[in-house]
């Protein structure tokens, strides 16, 4: 049995409503009195589907939601400027709607012409989308004919737009860049080339766990970064000082030790610190000699020890697979860790493949992007699909073939 996914270019699109649903989450700044687009890597990702769709002569409606308005209409969390980003960058006009279902849309869909692009505001204004109500999802389908699943970092989401709608929309079908996540990951999950090595940072073992036990049959090599690291120090008897550190991460950590030892995986955690008296302290920052922090400290990102010690585990890896932040890299006193690492990844020959997230924004703001094989859009998606888990949004997509032979 083999399980495949129907392709957007298997699908008539002439003439159709086809409703894309894309991931238009992406962090605005303060221009004046208005918000701009801050970041919009995950706009530019989604654009080989609507042009597809438009030279097809389909007429385009996007679908996306942006932050947690909770269900009510929130001028903070419009999508206008999602809008008028993809209004220059497409060279055409964006029609913005006020509400994302009604009479309105479903007016304007039937208007609309083959190569016409309208974006619905913010899904997430309306409690059924998160609810994946039965009234939201068939309101949602009257405006469109075709249904385009090209948001892979909502796909572990069971909402209105990601799973409730596929379901009754028959002509139906995965994106390119849903295509091209799955090409990535999708090997990585199953046969990782070895030797294999998985490098995780961020703040919580919790947020990891699923992905490091996963991985620990599969994997050759574990580096753990970031506030994750101070978890398992801790458990292994050193001192962490004042850093980000929980009793229940602790016993999560000593887990995922003793799984290491059990399948002779090289663990490297951190043998340096810098460190600061406080998180925004930027005045009393130093490096540790050594692994113990003192009990006045706390860390903050990883040494020059640590970095040189990855750089040799690097050397030796088929595939990278990394995941999270070395330290508080949003502030540059505490970038150095997370930007070397970076920079290391980028120059071996290995497979090199990033989980979104803080990562993938360090890589972005170090302008490494092209050294990389692949940069995953997913977050949360990203990790919950190699963990192994049914992602909801492609569950509903499924294909099952049946292998000859």
């Amino acid at each position: 049995m083999k399980i495949s996914y129907p392709k957007l270019t298997e699908l008539e699109l002439k003439n159709k409503r086809v409703f894309i649903r894309v991931d238009f989450n992406v962090p605005l700044k303060q221009a004046g009195d208005s918000y701009e687009v801050a970041d919009p890597r995950r706009i530019e990702e989604a654009l080989p589907t609507i042009r597809f769709v438009m030279e097809q002569g389909g007429k385009v409606i996007l679908g996306s939601h942006l932050g947690r308005p909770k269900g009510q209409p929130n001028p903070k969390y419009s999508l206008e400027p999602v809008g008028s980003y993809l209004s220059r960058v497409l060279g055409k006009d964006v029609l913005l709607t006020e509400d994302c279902v009604g009479d309105a849309p479903r007016g304007l869909s039937h208007q609309m012409r083959a190569g016409d692009v309208m974006l619905l505001e913010n899904l997430r204004f309306h409690p059924g989308e998160e609810e994946n109500s039965p009234e939201f999802v068939n309101r949602l389908a009257e405006l469109c004919d075709v249904y385009i699943s090209d948001a892979f970092g909502t796909l572990h989401r069971a909402h209105a737009s990601t799973e409730g709608l596929p379901k009754i929309i028959k002509n139906r079908a995965i994106g390119f860049l849903v295509e091209k996540e799955l090409k990535f990951l999708a090997p990585l999950k199953d046969h990782p080339k070895r030797p294999f090595l998985l490098l995780m940072g961020g703040s919580k073992v919790s947020d990891k766990i699923g992905v490091l036990e996963y991985f620990l049959p599969k994997v050759d090599t574990v580096v753990i970064g970031g506030a994750m690291a101070y978890s398992f120090l801790a458990a292994k008897g050193f001192q962490v000082g004042k850093s980000l550190c929980e009793e229940k991460q602790v016993q999560l950590a000593k887990k995922i030790i003793r799984g290491a030892d059990a399948r002779t995986v090289r663990l490297i955690l951190p043998e340096d610190h810098v460190v600061s008296l406080a998180f925004g302290d930027t005045q009393n920052v130093s490096i540790t000699s050594g692994i113990d922090i003192p009990d006045d400290k706390l860390g903050l990102d990883i040494g020059p020890k640590t970095v040189a010690k990855i750089a040799t585990a690097l050397e030796t890896a088929e595939t990278i697979f990394w995941n999270g932040p070395m330290g508080v890299f949003e502030e540059p006193a505490f970038a150095k860790g997370t930007f070397e690492v970076a920079k290391l990844l980028a120059q071996t020959k290995a497979v090199k493949l990033v989980g979104g997230g803080d990562s993938a924004a360090a890589i972005m703001k170090a302008g490494l992007e092209a050294s990389f094989d692949f940069i995953s859009t997913g977050g949360g998606a990203t990790l919950e699909y190699l963990e192994g888990k049914t992602l909801p949004g492609l569950k509903v997509l499924e294909r099952i073939e049946r292998e000859q032979g």
